[in-house]
């Protein structure tokens, strides 16, 4: 039996989620890196490649998606900031320069968070109302500062597999749970140098394990979020393989497939546990 009320008799939800890292997924790590022409090159192929293909793909499914945009990667490809908006997808924040805010302090994570925001707003025509932290890292600040600036939900914490209520200073955000679990970084990342992942998996055996989880999630009425790379995921066999996971899944009655802007609007409307 579900713990949560989904819109209209729905058995579960599920979201396709996709950080878009790229270029700023490597530089937040350090400008020296800027220099390593491979590593940034395989870092572009996502905005670049990935973003494109899995906007067919979406569209050919008649899905909708919530993108996770570092500002420094809209910058640099505004055309494909106005392709994921013009698809009808969700714009969110994702740092600006995919900054690991943990230790930062309020004032140094709020000068990063509003950078973010002035870029999403010029590009997309509105503040983004959802927040997934790089590295999926917040300090016990970040809620609060998030409040502060008109943010709806956070998706960066694992503390359930429902919408919960994410308390703070000024009142509560809606938190949309990930989980390692449902990360195609674990499945699909590699690089030597700098090291980065350490196995790369089939996409047989990633969809094996999304599917089983789903079917886990459909069993017990959660909240299916999946967390894609378009660097990763947006690669020829991995894309096909993430068309089959949606098939897969289209074969299950009472699914919503929705963004995490729309699970908040609903949250805001139902007392949470």
């Amino acid at each position: 039996m579900s713990r949560f009320a989904w819109p209209d008799g729905k058995r579960c939800a599920v979201v396709l989620s996709f950080d878009v890292d790229g270029e700023a997924g490597i530089l937040g790590s350090g400008a020296a890196l800027a220099s390593r022409l491979s590593l940034m090159s395989q870092a572009s192929f996502g905005p670049r490649v990935g973003v494109p293909r899995i906007l067919e793909l979406l569209a050919r499914h008649g899905l909708r998606a919530s993108f996770f945009i570092p500002g420094y990667v809209a910058e640099l490809y505004p055309a494909m900031v106005e392709a994921v908006v013009g698809g009808g997808h969700e714009v969110g924040h994702h740092g600006y320069l995919h900054e690991k805010v943990v230790g930062l302090t309020l004032e140094q994570e709020e000068a990063i968070l509003v950078k973010g925001i002035e870029v999403l707003r010029r590009l997309t025509g509105r503040a983004p109302e959802g927040y997934r932290a790089p590295w999926w890292e917040l300090n016990p600040h970040s809620p609060g500062l998030l409040l502060r600036h008109g943010f709806r939900y956070d998706s960066s914490l694992m503390g359930d597999d429902i919408p919960y209520r994410l308390q703070a200073d000024g009142g509560s955000l809606v938190e949309i749970p990930i989980s390692w679990l449902l990360d195609d970084w674990e499945q699909y990342a590699y690089a030597a140098d700098p090291p980065m992942g350490y196995v790369i998996e089939t996409p047989a055996k990633a969809v094996e394990l999304w599917s089983a989880e789903f079917e886990g999630m459909y069993e017990y009425g959660g909240c299916f979020v999946l967390t894609m790379h378009p660097e990763w995921t947006g690669r020829a066999s991995r894309l096909l393989a993430l068309d089959r996971l949606i098939r897969h899944i289209q074969k299950f009655d009472g699914v919503w497939w929705t963004t995490c802007a729309e699970i908040a609007a609903h949250c805001h409307h139902q007392p949470q546990p």
